[in-house]
């Protein structure tokens, strides 16, 4: 039951913040840059799994071994960690490949990646633990 609540945790403060990131970025920084490069709908499959794959690998590997050490500040620094490894693993390989990709949007992916992740993971620790207390879990 704690993965699970922590998983439901992470995906809506996730998916609250992805949203608003990108509601304001897309006409700010990607469409500027990459215009036509981008869809003009998304692909959901891919966008789906990897929303739903994601805050797994962050539950599996920084919210559970925080809540087993009991630190907050370890759900928050894995998880950002985590975040910038995998945005940079997208975001450097772009910016190694793709003639349009800049290293604005690279680092600005990155900073937001490591913290969004971070928050994300350290909602769902908060959450867990407040749903201890009373009882919950």
């Amino acid at each position: 039951m704690t993965f699970l609540a922590g998983y439901l945790i992470f995906l809506v403060v996730f998916g609250v913040i992805d949203v608003i990131w990108l509601s304001l970025m897309a006409g700010a920084l990607y469409r500027p840059t990459l215009g036509d490069a981008l869809l003009e709908r998304i692909r959901w499959a891919p966008a789906l799994l990897f929303y739903f794959a994601f805050p797994a690998g962050l539950i599996h590997f920084a919210l559970m071994p925080a809540l087993a050490g009991g630190s907050p500040m370890a759900a928050f620094v894995n998880g950002a960690l985590l975040g910038l490894l995998a945005y940079g693993t997208y975001d450097l390989t772009n910016y190694a490949t793709l003639r349009r990709w800049t290293l604005t949007i690279t680092l600005a992916d990155l900073v937001y990646g490591s913290l969004v992740a971070g928050v994300s993971t350290l909602a769902a620790y908060a959450g867990v633990v407040a749903m201890r207390g009373w009882g919950w879990l």
